[in-house]
This record gives C-alpha cells, sequence and structure tokens, in this order.
C-alpha cells in the first residue's frame, strides 16, 4: 500500500493539480472573452464601480439570502470557507503546497483544523438533507449537485478519520489513499463542475452585465408574461 501512498502524493497530485490549474486558467479565459467581447458590446452605460462594488458582496452574501432559502444558503456559504481553509492551511497539506508550488503558507493549529473539517463536514449534510427533504430544493438539484456533495465530502471525512486513529475503523493506510485518491478526483471535479465559482464567482455575480438584454428584449419578456398570466386565468 505505501508505493500507491507514495504515487499519490507524488506524481499524481502533480497531475491532477495542473488538471485544475490549467481548467480554471481556460475557464477565466472564457469568461473574461464573453464578459470583454461577446457582452462588452450591449454595456453602454454600465458603471464598472458599481460591477465590482455589487460583485464584491457577495463574498460575504448576506443581503441576498433570502427567508425561505435562509438554512440552505448560510450552509452553502460556510461549507465554502472549510472547503478553502482546510485544503490550504492545514499542516499536513503545506508540505505538499512548498513541495510543488513553492508555498509557504501559515498552519492552522490542530483544534482549529478539526473543528473546520467537522463543521464542513456538517454544512455538507445540511446541504444533502436540504437538497433531498426540501420541497423547494429537491426541485431545483440535479444529479450532478448530489454528486458534487459527495465528492467534498468524501476527503474531508477521509482525512479526518486518517488523522484520528482513534476514530478511525479502517487501517491507517487504507484511509490515506482514500483521503489522497478522493482529493485528487475533486481537483479533476473543479475545473468541470459548479465548485470551480469557488475560484470564479465574480464572474458569476456581475449581474449588471450578464443579464444585459438586447434592445427592446424587455418589452418582449414583460408580453409573454402577461399573456401567459392571461391564459393561466
Amino acid at each position: 500500500m505505501e508505493p500507491w501512498i507514495e504515487f499519490a502524493k507524488g506524481p499524481l497530485f502533480a497531475i491532477t493539480f495542473l488538471v485544475m490549474i490549467l481548467g480554471l486558467m481556460r475557464e477565466a479565459a472564457v469568461q473574461l472573452y464573453l464578459l470583454m467581447v461577446k457582452k462588452g458590446r450591449r454595456l453602454g452605460g454600465v458603471r464598472w464601480s458599481t460591477v465590482i462594488r455589487e460583485a464584491l458582496t457577495w463574498v460575504i452574501p448576506i443581503r441576498h439570502i433570502t427567508p425561505d432559502t435562509r438554512i440552505f444558503s448560510m450552509a452553502s456559504f460556510l461549507m465554502h470557507i472549510g472547503l478553502i481553509a482546510v485544503p490550504l492551511l492545514l499542516m499536513d497539506h503545506i508540505a505538499l503546497w512548498e513541495a510543488f508550488v513553492g508555498l509557504d503558507l501559515p498552519a492552522l493549529g490542530r483544534g482549529v483544523a478539526d473543528f473546520l473539517t467537522l463543521f464542513t463536514i456538517g454544512c455538507i449534510l445540511v446541504l444533502l438533507a436540504c437538497r433531498t427533504f426540501v420541497p423547494r430544493q429537491r426541485v431545483m438539484s440535479r444529479p450532478a449537485d448530489y454528486v458534487i456533495l459527495v465528492l467534498v465530502f468524501a476527503p474531508f471525512a477521509s482525512g479526518y478519520l486518517a488523522s484520528h486513529p482513534g476514530a478511525n475503523p479502517f487501517p491507517w493506510d487504507v484511509m490515506m489513499l482514500a483521503h489522497l485518491l478522493s482529493a485528487e478526483l475533486l481537483f479533476v471535479a473543479v475545473p468541470f463542475s459548479k465548485l470551480s465559482h469557488i475560484v470564479l464567482f465574480f464572474f458569476d455575480r456581475i449581474s449588471a452585465v450578464h443579464w444585459q438584454l438586447r434592445p427592446g428584449a424587455g418589452d418582449r419578456v414583460a408580453e409573454a408574461l402577461i399573456r401567459e398570466e392571461a391564459r393561466a386565468s
């Protein structure tokens, strides 16, 4: 089992991390192209200071949370904190970042890292429960949404068990290999799923740009809605 663990820590980690970085760079390039070329033709009087200020409100999106989605939205937001902080700042991970990227990051204390890990797992379970049992969330959920939650859950749960032998019912090497492989699978999934917005959230939240309609489109939408309402009544 040890050779597999070393392979997962070395070449496989480097390959999957590179796939994630290149995939995110590609997505960023596509978004920039759409923003500056395709949508830029219709920006007109949009003020970029307003656009940037609006996008930044999504960093801590309290004003965007509606009462009927409060639990789901808060769990999603809080999950992202652990999803970013634990992989980057856990002491055991920093050695990998230093070896492959050259980053010398500050380390989280073990107690803080454990708390964030368990807290993130709890948020994932809340999101899974909402998507499963809350009618509004269930209707809006697709199979990919459940798969993403499982992909995020696996490395956090396996990593916690691998670092706490007393709570781990499996051999350490089995759990460590599961942790490494599930994390690397997550690397590969990030640029090809909704998880990419963790890095590209700015492009997702500039509604003043993405909701620019062609001249007359608003009137046509309103007319269609009025006809639909009349037909329903």
